[in-house]
């Protein structure tokens, strides 16, 4: 049984409804079929999280100005130079903490790539680069 779903016009298989042109039902597929434009006109992202990021890329230019060298700091990889910023909640709470500085800690590239892609999650809360959820 499909739940939510509705038969598409053009393609004619179950779907959720992207658009309706005319009075006719089209998945996103076929609607990007029927109008090659449409896909210029879809919003990436919401306004309320495109108010979000202008806030953030704001609030990041002035801690990394404030904040010049990695906090992180980890041996073997630091390059000295703050040019990013860690954010030590992540998953589902992210979004509480995405604009709270407190939560931050500013990284040369090199020492942000390695607790992203190298470090465990254990480590990283061991080292207060991560906090427990």
């Amino acid at each position: 049984m499909v739940i939510n779903k509705k038969i598409c016009h053009l393609c004619k298989n179950p779907s959720y409804i992207y658009k309706c042109i005319e009075g006719k039902k089209y998945c996103k597929g076929c609607t990007y079929k029927m109008l090659p434009n449409a896909k210029k006109n879809i919003k990436k992202v919401s306004i309320k999280k495109q108010k979000q990021d202008d806030e953030y890329s704001k609030l990041r230019k002035l801690y990394l100005e404030s904040h010049l060298f990695c906090e992180v700091n980890l041996p073997g990889v630091c390059k000295g130079s703050a040019t990013e910023i860690h954010h030590m909640y992540s998953g589902s709470n992210r979004g509480k903490h995405y604009l709270d500085t407190n939560t931050w800690k500013s990284t040369c590239h090199s020492c942000h790539s390695y607790i992203h892609d190298k470090m465990s999650s254990e480590d990283a809360i061991a080292l207060n680069l991560k906090i427990k959820i």
